[in-house]
């Protein structure tokens, strides 16, 4: 029996009917067919399928989509703005920070929170805190270089942003 939610995702707004049981991944990617967040393990432990619920980082395979009623999604399609790449992503091509890119989408939505919230992050704290997100090609080295590098271009544009608005 289809049941009927509504939240934003992107920043638009989103009505649909979903069975009960579906599960936020699914959801983004089958009926939304945003199909950056990935499914990698489906039990939350690789973190291929991080998006943000109000700003903070979750694993979409292990929360079902009812659950995310009334609030605000981001997913990796939703952070590039006006066609230009957010700091993050840009970071992590720059520092070649993907190989095969499965796992790219979680690390840069793991990371924008994370920066968000700590924004002077050591490169040993930057392993310790995507320790949630795995990586089967990259051996991390640049992905740790791409999270510093993407942390100072996210605090760049604040700066840029705040100095707009005075």
């Amino acid at each position: 029996m289809a049941i009927s939610i509504s939240l934003t995702v992107n920043g638009s707004p989103v009505t649909a009917n979903i069975e009960p049981h579906t599960l936020l991944v699914q959801f983004l990617r089958e009926q939304l067919r945003l199909t950056g967040t990935h499914v990698g393990c489906d039990t939350a432990q690789c973190g291929a399928c991080t998006v943000h619920l109000n700003g903070r980082a979750i694993k979409s395979c292990n929360m079902l989509a009812v659950q995310a009623e009334g609030q605000d999604i981001t997913t990796i399609e939703g952070l590039s703005k006006n066609g230009e790449l957010h700091p993050m992503q840009a970071a992590f091509r720059e520092c070649h920070g993907l190989q095969c890119g499965f796992c790219t989408p979680g690390m840069v939505m793991s990371a924008t929170a994370l920066v968000a919230t700590h924004p002077n992050l050591t490169e040993d704290e930057v392993r310790r805190q995507l320790d949630g997100n795995l990586c089967r090609c990259t051996g991390y080295h640049n992905i740790v270089k791409a999270v510093v590098q993407g942390a100072a271009g996210m605090q760049a544009d604040a700066s840029s942003k705040a100095a707009t608005t005075v």
